[in-house]
């Protein structure tokens, strides 16, 4: 019985590895010491939004060993064995489905008149900073990636 505790605690620990936030003030090591650039503008509208959750094969893996441990439990020779296996496959489905929800993040769609008169709109999961309508931000850009600040 400890040793089911101890594997569905790891399973955990391991899920809690999966989340990242990806807020306006989150920089990944690779954006580190990289010349960035930003444009000023205004938000005009602040839309919540759900962040998907990730899908990797760690929260399909654990829940598989999880659920086939779970499964030999049941019965003995043939019918542990088809337990097991039984365990295994629905443990999978569900560890990938814990992960992704574990991982789903609250989110804001930025729409931002910028200083030259045009419009953007920069989506990411909300950080410690609270933007709102009105505020006067800079939309950091660098290699694609784009952030909300405010000035």
């Amino acid at each position: 019985m400890k040793t089911n505790h101890l594997l569905v605690l790891g399973c955990a620990l391991l899920l809690g590895g999966c989340a990242s936030e990806k807020g306006g003030d989150i920089y990944t090591r690779d954006q580190v010491r990289q010349v960035q650039t930003f444009r000023v503008g205004v938000v005009e509208s602040v839309h919540k939004v759900q962040i998907e959750g990730t899908e990797s094969p760690v929260g399909t893996a654990a829940g598989t060993i999880v659920g086939g441990i779970a499964g030999s439990t049941v019965g003995q020779g043939k019918a542990s064995d088809v337990g097991r296996v039984l365990g295994a496959v629905v443990g999978g489905v569900v560890g990938a489905a814990a992960e992704e929800g574990y991982t789903r993040e609250d989110g804001a769609e930025y729409s931002i008149k910028l200083e030259d008169g045009s419009y953007i709109s920069v989506v990411q999961a909300l950080g410690e900073e609270e933007i709102v309508a009105g505020d006067k931000v800079r939309v950091i850009e660098n290699a694609g990636v784009a952030r909300v600040t405010k000035f």
